[in-house]
C-alpha cells in the first residue's frame, strides 16, 4: 500500500535528518516543489524529480539539520493532502551559526509519491542562516532597480 501523504512527509524529514541524497526519490517524476516566498537567487518552482534532485543536491553543504524539535500535521478534506508545520535546528556549515527555521508544507501525493509540494519559508531568516544575507539584500536592491 502506498505511503499517505503524512507517511510521505515523514519519510522526507527522517532522510532529511539522515542527510541521505535520496530524498528527491519521494517526488513522482513529474513532480513540483514550488517556494512561493523564495527572493534572491533562490528558486520559486522546480518541475520534475531530477530537478529536484539537483535542487537539494547542495543542501547537506548549506545546512546540518540535527533536529526537528516541532512537527505538526494537518489534515485537508482531502485525502491526497496535509499540511505540516515542522521546525528545524541545526547548524549553517558555511557560517558555523546556529540554525533554526520555522517551515509550512503544503504535500500533495499520488501512489505515494510527491506531486506538487508547497514549501513556505523565511527568505530572510534563511539567508542569514546560510551566510548569504548581504547577497539576498543585494540581489533585492538590483530587482527594484529594474
Amino acid at each position: 500500500m502506498p505511503r499517505t501523504p503524512e507517511e510521505t512527509m515523514r519519510r522526507l524529514l527522517d532522510l532529511l535528518l539522515a542527510k541521505d541524497r535520496n530524498i528527491a526519490d519521494l517526488w513522482a517524476e513529474d513532480g513540483t516543489a514550488e517556494f512561493p516566498f523564495a527572493a534572491g537567487a533562490s528558486p520559486r518552482r522546480l518541475v520534475g524529480r531530477e530537478e529536484v534532485r539537483r535542487y537539494l543536491a547542495g543542501f547537506p553543504e548549506v545546512y546540518d539539520v540535527r533536529g526537528l524539535p516541532a512537527i505538526t500535521v494537518h489534515h485537508t478534506q482531502r485525502p491526497d493532502t496535509v499540511v505540516v508545520e515542522y521546525q528545524a535546528d541545526g547548524h549553517s556549515v558555511r557560517t558555523g551559526e546556529p540554525y533554526r527555521m520555522d517551515y509550512i508544507v503544503v504535500i500533495t501525493v499520488q501512489d505515494g509519491l510527491i506531486t506538487r509540494f508547497r514549501d513556505y519559508w523565511n527568505p530572510l531568516a534563511n539567508a542569514a542562516a546560510a551566510g548569504a544575507l548581504p547577497e539576498l539584500l543585494d540581489s533585492l536592491r538590483s530587482g527594484a532597480d529594474r
